[in-house]
Protein backbone atom coordinates (compact mmCIF):
# COMPACT_ATOMS: atom_id res chain seq x y z
CA UNK A 1 0.00 0.00 0.00
CA UNK A 2 1.18 3.52 -0.81
CA UNK A 3 0.02 6.64 0.99
CA UNK A 4 0.65 10.34 0.41
CA UNK A 5 2.07 12.54 3.16
CA UNK A 6 1.95 16.33 2.75
CA UNK A 7 4.86 17.81 4.69
CA UNK A 8 8.03 19.80 4.17
CA UNK A 9 9.44 18.68 7.53
CA UNK A 10 12.14 16.11 6.83
CA UNK A 11 12.10 14.74 10.39
CA UNK A 12 8.35 14.10 10.25
CA UNK A 13 8.72 12.43 6.85
CA UNK A 14 11.58 10.27 8.12
CA UNK A 15 9.62 9.25 11.25
CA UNK A 16 6.48 8.45 9.27
CA UNK A 17 8.44 6.48 6.69
CA UNK A 18 10.23 4.48 9.40
CA UNK A 19 7.04 3.61 11.29
CA UNK A 20 4.77 2.95 8.31
CA UNK A 21 7.22 0.93 6.23
CA UNK A 22 7.47 -1.58 9.09
CA UNK A 23 3.79 -2.25 8.36
CA UNK A 24 4.24 -2.51 4.60
CA UNK A 25 2.97 1.01 3.88
CA UNK A 26 5.09 3.12 1.54
CA UNK A 27 5.18 6.90 1.99
CA UNK A 28 4.90 9.12 -1.04
CA UNK A 29 6.13 12.49 0.15
CA UNK A 30 4.46 15.65 -1.16
CA UNK A 31 6.61 18.55 0.04
CA UNK A 32 3.90 21.18 -0.24
CA UNK A 33 4.01 24.19 2.03
CA UNK A 34 0.63 24.72 3.63
CA UNK A 35 -0.10 27.98 5.39
CA UNK A 36 -1.29 26.87 8.81
CA UNK A 37 -4.13 28.59 10.57
CA UNK A 38 -2.78 30.15 13.76
CA UNK A 39 -4.89 28.60 16.48
CA UNK A 40 -4.45 26.83 19.80
CA UNK A 41 -7.01 24.26 18.61
CA UNK A 42 -4.88 21.39 17.27
CA UNK A 43 -7.89 19.61 15.75
CA UNK A 44 -8.97 22.70 13.82
CA UNK A 45 -5.42 23.35 12.65
CA UNK A 46 -4.98 19.78 11.35
CA UNK A 47 -8.45 19.73 9.79
CA UNK A 48 -7.77 22.93 7.83
CA UNK A 49 -4.28 21.77 6.87
CA UNK A 50 -5.71 18.45 5.67
CA UNK A 51 -8.34 20.06 3.47
CA UNK A 52 -5.75 22.39 1.92
CA UNK A 53 -3.45 19.42 1.22
CA UNK A 54 -6.29 17.42 -0.33
CA UNK A 55 -7.25 20.37 -2.58
CA UNK A 56 -3.61 20.70 -3.75
CA UNK A 57 -2.98 17.00 -4.31
CA UNK A 58 -6.46 15.80 -5.25
CA UNK A 59 -5.91 12.31 -3.88
CA UNK A 60 -6.03 10.64 -0.46
CA UNK A 61 -3.42 12.25 1.77
CA UNK A 62 -2.43 12.66 5.39
CA UNK A 63 -0.91 15.49 7.40
CA UNK A 64 0.47 15.68 10.93
CA UNK A 65 0.99 18.37 13.53
CA UNK A 66 2.42 18.17 17.03
CA UNK A 67 2.17 20.49 19.98
CA UNK A 68 2.87 20.90 23.66
CA UNK A 69 -0.06 21.43 26.01
CA UNK A 70 1.21 22.97 29.25
CA UNK A 71 -1.15 22.10 32.10
CA UNK A 72 -0.55 25.23 34.20
CA UNK A 73 -1.19 27.39 31.11
CA UNK A 74 -4.57 25.77 30.42
CA UNK A 75 -3.18 23.80 27.49
CA UNK A 76 -1.34 26.69 25.87
CA UNK A 77 0.46 26.81 23.46
CA UNK A 78 -1.19 23.71 21.89
CA UNK A 79 -1.51 24.29 18.14
CA UNK A 80 0.64 27.41 18.48
CA UNK A 81 3.66 25.53 19.83
CA UNK A 82 5.76 26.15 16.72
CA UNK A 83 5.15 29.90 16.83
CA UNK A 84 5.85 29.97 20.56
CA UNK A 85 9.00 27.87 20.13
CA UNK A 86 10.31 29.95 17.21
CA UNK A 87 10.05 33.06 19.34
CA UNK A 88 11.56 31.65 22.56
CA UNK A 89 13.86 28.76 21.57
CA UNK A 90 15.06 26.17 24.07
CA UNK A 91 16.73 28.23 26.80
CA UNK A 92 13.99 30.83 27.20
CA UNK A 93 11.25 28.19 26.84
CA UNK A 94 12.77 26.17 29.70
CA UNK A 95 13.31 29.25 31.84
CA UNK A 96 9.67 30.27 31.50
CA UNK A 97 7.88 26.92 31.58
CA UNK A 98 10.31 24.62 33.39
CA UNK A 99 10.36 26.87 36.43
CA UNK A 100 6.60 27.08 36.89
CA UNK A 101 5.19 25.42 40.01
CA UNK A 102 3.54 22.95 37.64
CA UNK A 103 5.69 22.31 34.56
CA UNK A 104 3.69 19.25 33.52
CA UNK A 105 2.73 18.99 29.88
CA UNK A 106 1.27 16.71 27.26
CA UNK A 107 3.10 16.27 23.97
CA UNK A 108 0.41 15.52 21.41
CA UNK A 109 0.49 14.58 17.71
CA UNK A 110 -2.59 14.60 15.54
CA UNK A 111 -2.75 12.99 12.13
CA UNK A 112 -5.47 13.94 9.71
CA UNK A 113 -6.24 11.62 6.79
CA UNK A 114 -8.61 12.35 3.94
CA UNK A 115 -9.52 9.24 1.96
CA UNK A 116 -11.39 11.27 -0.68
CA UNK A 117 -14.78 10.85 0.98
CA UNK A 118 -14.21 11.44 4.66
CA UNK A 119 -11.71 12.90 7.12
CA UNK A 120 -10.22 10.70 9.84
CA UNK A 121 -8.13 11.79 12.84
CA UNK A 122 -5.61 9.83 14.91
CA UNK A 123 -4.01 11.11 18.08
CA UNK A 124 -0.98 10.10 20.08
CA UNK A 125 0.21 11.66 23.29
CA UNK A 126 2.93 11.41 25.89
CA UNK A 127 2.67 13.02 29.32
CA UNK A 128 5.68 14.58 30.95
CA UNK A 129 7.10 17.90 32.04
CA UNK A 130 9.27 20.71 30.78
CA UNK A 131 12.86 20.70 32.04
CA UNK A 132 14.31 23.69 33.88
CA UNK A 133 17.01 23.89 31.23
CA UNK A 134 17.56 22.28 27.82
CA UNK A 135 19.46 18.99 27.83
CA UNK A 136 20.65 16.93 24.90
CA UNK A 137 21.25 17.83 21.30
CA UNK A 138 19.27 20.61 19.69
CA UNK A 139 17.59 18.34 17.22
CA UNK A 140 13.92 18.24 16.51
CA UNK A 141 12.01 21.16 17.97
CA UNK A 142 11.38 20.81 21.70
CA UNK A 143 12.91 17.35 22.21
CA UNK A 144 15.62 18.87 24.41
CA UNK A 145 13.14 20.37 26.92
CA UNK A 146 10.45 17.66 27.22
CA UNK A 147 10.95 14.95 29.86
CA UNK A 148 8.45 12.08 29.47
CA UNK A 149 6.87 10.64 32.62
CA UNK A 150 8.91 7.79 34.06
CA UNK A 151 12.21 9.21 32.80
CA UNK A 152 14.73 11.65 34.24
CA UNK A 153 16.02 12.94 30.91
CA UNK A 154 14.65 14.72 27.86
CA UNK A 155 13.52 13.14 24.62
CA UNK A 156 16.77 14.41 23.06
CA UNK A 157 18.83 12.50 25.63
CA UNK A 158 16.89 9.26 25.16
CA UNK A 159 18.29 8.47 21.72
CA UNK A 160 16.45 5.61 20.00
CA UNK A 161 14.16 5.11 23.01
CA UNK A 162 12.53 8.40 22.04
CA UNK A 163 11.09 6.83 18.88
CA UNK A 164 9.50 4.05 20.89
CA UNK A 165 7.83 6.57 23.23
CA UNK A 166 6.95 9.10 20.55
CA UNK A 167 3.51 10.68 20.41
CA UNK A 168 3.93 10.68 16.61
CA UNK A 169 4.50 6.92 16.65
CA UNK A 170 1.37 6.45 18.76
CA UNK A 171 -0.69 8.50 16.31
CA UNK A 172 0.83 6.61 13.37
CA UNK A 173 0.01 3.28 15.03
CA UNK A 174 -3.63 4.34 15.31
CA UNK A 175 -3.51 5.39 11.65
CA UNK A 176 -2.00 2.02 10.64
CA UNK A 177 -4.76 0.18 12.51
CA UNK A 178 -7.35 2.22 10.61
CA UNK A 179 -5.71 1.48 7.24
CA UNK A 180 -5.65 -2.25 8.01
CA UNK A 181 -9.40 -2.21 8.69
CA UNK A 182 -10.41 -0.51 5.44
Amino acid sequence: MKIRFASVNEQKICDAREFLEQSGIEIISFPVRIVEQQTEDLHQLVSDKLMDAFKMIGKPVFVEHSGLFINSLNGFPGGLTQTFWDRLHAVRFSELIGNLDDSSAVARSLIGYCDGRKRHFFEGEVTGRISREPAGAEGFEWDNVFIPDGYSCTFAELGGVHNELSMRKRALNAFINHLRRV
